[in-house]
């Protein structure tokens, strides 16, 4: 909350001062009858508020952690009873049915046209590429392997990041990042072979249409809440999705199963929706550092997922990897 004294006098005057609500964006407006009462109880309510409010934050992003790390988890459940197709298509319908409930209970007004660009950049890497792709890949390799490779994320973020602001980061975030590649390209190699495999070449696509997504993504949220740039886009996507739904169930078979449904509905309500709502209120609160700091712990916590939920065998390398590949972006972190 952040307020504006105007008060230069000791003597009792009304001061006005708004704040805007990160979730809904609307503004409301207190009185304060004396100056310095105001300002002694605002400094206190600022040192009360950054402690409970840095305690919630961190809560709610590391919710938005672990429903991010269950998505290859409900994406493989998705697929033992839709195809590929149909799961991405009606994972995106779900989602965008809520997120537009959310935003007609909210009030929410349409952005303004200038936020549409960046809104379909978002919906083409965040709620069309990345689950389309991730998903195509699932059905040859395991969420193991898809864990390590997609841990990679962040760093192709920040990569994207600085592309796209035209910032420069240090020689050592290059290094680091550039590291953090390389074991995952090796990683890759070698289970695959010596060969990329077509389900590497679609998470390494996901990695950068989701990265870009992202990245527009983080500008939109410096002016819009976060929670409703996921929201438009997935109302933005609504109509091809639809399209998708239908041809996805015309075309490919289905078999309701406990497990399809299961998977279905966190995939959509889960992951698409409801933990990047958790993940924004979190990191409006505790800031973007110590957020990404909680997320090198997702693609370890899939990995257990995938053992637990899935009953996958882990290779020796994948658990290696994947903590090298954390290595890497807590360097980045700490030398951007």
């Amino acid at each position: 909350m952040t307020a504006k004294n105007s008060a230069t006098l000791p003597a009792s005057i009304a001061v006005e001062y708004s704040a805007q609500d990160p979730a809904t964006g609307s503004t409301t407006a207190s009185t304060s009858t004396s100056a310095n009462t105001s300002a002694t109880a605002g400094a206190s309510a600022a040192v009360s508020a950054s402690g409970a409010g840095g305690r919630r934050g961190t809560v709610l992003a590391s919710l938005g952690v672990v429903a991010f790390s269950l998505t290859f988890p409900a994406t493989a459940w998705g697929l033992e009873s839709f195809g590929p197709w149909s799961l991405v298509s009606l994972r995106s319908v779900l989602a965008a049915v809520i997120a537009g409930t959310f935003l007609l209970a909210a009030r929410v007004p349409l952005p303004d046209r200038a936020h549409w660009a960046g809104l379909a950049v978002v919906a083409a890497g965040v709620v069309v590429g990345f689950p389309l792709l991730t998903t195509l890949a699932l059905t040859t390799s395991t969420t193991s392997h898809a864990a390590v490779v997609v841990g990679l994320l962040p760093l192709t973020t920040a990569a994207f990041s600085a592309l796209r602001t035209g910032a420069r980061p240090s020689r050592r975030f290059w290094g680091a990042a550039v590291a953090g590649a390389a074991v995952v390209l090796g990683f890759t190699a070698a289970q695959s072979g010596g060969a990329l495999s077509a389900g590497d070449a679609y998470l390494f696509g996901a990695l950068l249409v989701c990265a870009a997504g992202y990245t527009e993504g983080g500008r939109l949220a410096r002016v819009l809440p976060g929670w409703q740039v996921i929201g438009w886009a997935l109302v933005l996507c609504l109509p091809l999705s639809l399209a998708g739904t239908a041809l996805g169930l015309a075309y490919e078979p289905v078999h309701l199963g406990a497990h399809g449904l299961i998977g279905l509905v966190w995939a959509a309500a889960g992951s698409t929706f409801l933990g990047l709502y958790v993940w924004y209120r979190g990191m409006a609160e505790i800031g973007a550092p110590r957020a990404s700091q909680l997320q090198l712990a997702q693609p370890l916590l899939t990995l257990v997922w995938s053992v637990a939920l899935l009953g996958e065998h882990l290779s020796p390398a994948a658990p290696v990897a994947a903590c090298a590949v954390l290595v890497c972006i807590a360097l980045t972190q700490r030398v951007k």
